[in-house]
């Protein structure tokens, strides 16, 4: 899609009810209801971190979607599609702000050259113990981005097309970070698997999207 045709498109999307959880369900893993519940003590102390869907124009002024793919390390996340985004530190003076500069962090794009449209419904994750906020956002012009090494192994440019095209959405058989092999709902994006929380947060931003094109 055209970039200036989907600014167009969005331009009411700040007054439109979100699809909420019903939404995020569609790609929720089966198991994750068992681990909500054994987690239901340790879910009123979650750390909180704020994450950034960020549509933006590439040169040819098509409309992308900006996704990262973590590094390998030692952790639940590890080597997984995501957004950038982070944790909400002390000083961050809102949950907003600690997506935008996690943004700037990890992916090289200025605070200022981010518009944020729209707080999409928080989602709380088990295996890490975090409630996560994530935040619909554009840039109005090409980003230079510019990687944060040490966290991000490759930046995943997602065709608006193929977001928000059911046919990118299947079932796979995953690991688990319960070191289990089970049957989850996917998106298939520029040849990546995303799964778990950041599909549930997309299903809602896909859905939410579709109510204005």
């Amino acid at each position: 899609m055209n970039f200036e045709t989907f600014l167009k498109s969005i331009s009411k999307i700040e007054h439109i009810p979100l699809p909420g959880q019903e939404s995020q369900f569609k790609m929720s893993p089966p198991y994750r209801n068992i681990l909500i519940r054994q987690q239901e003590e340790a879910m009123k102390t979650a750390k909180q971190a704020g994450v950034m869907a960020l549509f933006y124009p590439d040169r040819e002024q098509n409309t992308k979607l900006m996704l990262i793919l973590r590094k390998t390390y030692r952790g639940v996340h590890s080597a997984q599609v995501g957004f950038p985004g982070g944790k909400l530190e002390a000083d961050d003076p809102s949950i907003e702000y600690a997506a935008l500069r996690e943004t700037f962090e990890e992916v090289g794009v200025p605070l200022g050259m981010i518009t944020v449209l729209k707080q999409m419904t928080s989602l709380y994750i088990p295996p890490s113990n975090f409630t996560v906020y994530p935040f619909l956002g554009i840039a109005k012009e090409t980003p230079t981005f510019l990687k944060q090494d040490d966290e991000v192994e490759d930046l995943i440019e997602v065709n608006f097309r193929d977001f928000i095209n059911d046919n990118h959405v299947t079932s796979q058989m995953i690991m688990t970070s319960l070191k289990q092999q089970v049957e989850v709902p996917v998106f298939k994006l520029n040849g990546h698997t995303v799964w778990g929380a950041t599909a549930m947060m997309l299903s809602e931003i896909k859905d939410l999207l579709k109510t204005v094109l």
